[in-house]
């Protein structure tokens, strides 16, 4: 594993995009089955805003099979936060490895040059500003959230306790029969509201967040003088960017929750609520201010371990790929000499 305080080289071949999507996918699959419990419960939290988590814990953990059943939609939610993961990493490092190609281009038209501590950073993505984090990370989160849509959908009902579906077969049958295509898409624009801001967020935190750890307490991230104080802790690679997705994940979570809560009752009960502005007014007539935070502890907490397990998991597979390729040239090019 990467070391914060070493510096990393810098390769003159990226990792192809099929590796990106491979590694967004193991990514995406290990945290949506580790942490099925939460977005279960948080589902379970959010259908209604009549009960409290404790009251969801123990109504399912005093039913029939209650490990299983907080593992319930797993398939689905595997699924959807496997592939939505693998393709919205696959389009984020393309977004912005080409945004990055465009500034280095303009910067060499103007006599600049790449930044000095370029080879020292924690991360295996370009560096942007953060403006353009805010764009790239938001059109692939919704780019990848429109393709997964309909899994989303399935994966949201199969959680709750509204649907007793048997089978992902059976619930794709259910939904198609009763609401055509367009039920498999229901929620998208909450959704899409949601996923923009947080994902344009999220990567401003983290990349934010990846420079001032990397600055603080790593040795060789910055020209360090006589008169720089040295860091307290020398935090690795691995380190830095599993607190950076913490941060990251909390802080674009609680800005961005009143969405989720929309998202999942008009997904639930689409006839009930139809869309986004007859959803809000009728929760706020019938549970208050209070139902758009729904679920909010969970969520940050699903969120903040799943984005620290997916981005770390990424960042090592398609670090530990750069730097075979550096090894590789190296090792061709002492054959030649």
């Amino acid at each position: 594993m990467s070391n914060g305080s070493q510096t990393r080289p810098v390769s003159s071949r990226k990792a192809h995009p099929t590796f990106h999507f491979l590694a967004g996918l193991c990514s995406g699959i290990s945290s949506a089955v580790l942490l099925q419990p939460a977005d279960l419960l948080k589902t379970r939290v959010q259908q209604s805003g009549a009960h409290t988590l404790s009251q969801t814990l123990r109504t399912i953990l005093s039913g029939p099979s209650p490990i299983a059943s907080l593992w319930r939609g797993t398939v689905p939610s595997a699924l959807r936060t496997g592939f939505g993961s693998a393709l919205y990493f696959t389009s984020l490092s393309s977004l912005r490895q080409l945004v990055a190609n465009n500034a280095a281009y303009a910067s060499t038209l103007t006599g600049g040059g790449a930044s000095p501590d370029a080879a020292r950073r924690s991360t295996v993505l370009p560096k942007l500003s953060n403006t353009q984090n805010l764009v790239t990370g938001a059109t692939a989160r919704v780019l990848a959230g429109f393709v997964l849509m309909p899994m989303t959908v399935i994966k949201v009902r199969y959680e709750s306790n509204y649907y007793a579906y048997k089978s992902l077969p059976s619930a794709i049958s259910s939904i198609f029969r009763g609401e055509g295509l367009r039920g498999f898409f229901t929620g998208f624009g909450a959704t899409a509201i949601r996923d923009a801001p947080y994902a344009g967020l999220y990567v401003v935190f983290y990349e934010g967040s990846k420079t001032w750890l990397n600055q603080t307490f790593s040795t060789n991230t910055t020209v360090v003088d006589a008169t720089s104080p040295a860091p307290v802790f020398n935090l690795s690679g691995t380190t830095i960017n599993a607190l950076s997705g913490v941060v990251a994940a909390t802080t674009a979570t609680a800005m961005t929750n009143p969405f989720d809560a929309v998202k999942t009752r008009l997904q639930l009960m689409p006839q009930r609520y139809g869309n986004m502005v007859k959803a809000t007014r009728l929760m706020l007539k019938e549970d208050g201010m209070r139902s758009f935070f729904d679920g909010l502890g969970l969520r940050m907490g699903r969120k903040a371990l799943s984005s620290a397990l997916a981005w770390t998991v990424y960042e090592e597979l398609i670090g530990g790929a750069e730097r075979r390729f550096v090894r590789q040239e190296e090792e061709r090019k002492a054959a030649v000499l």
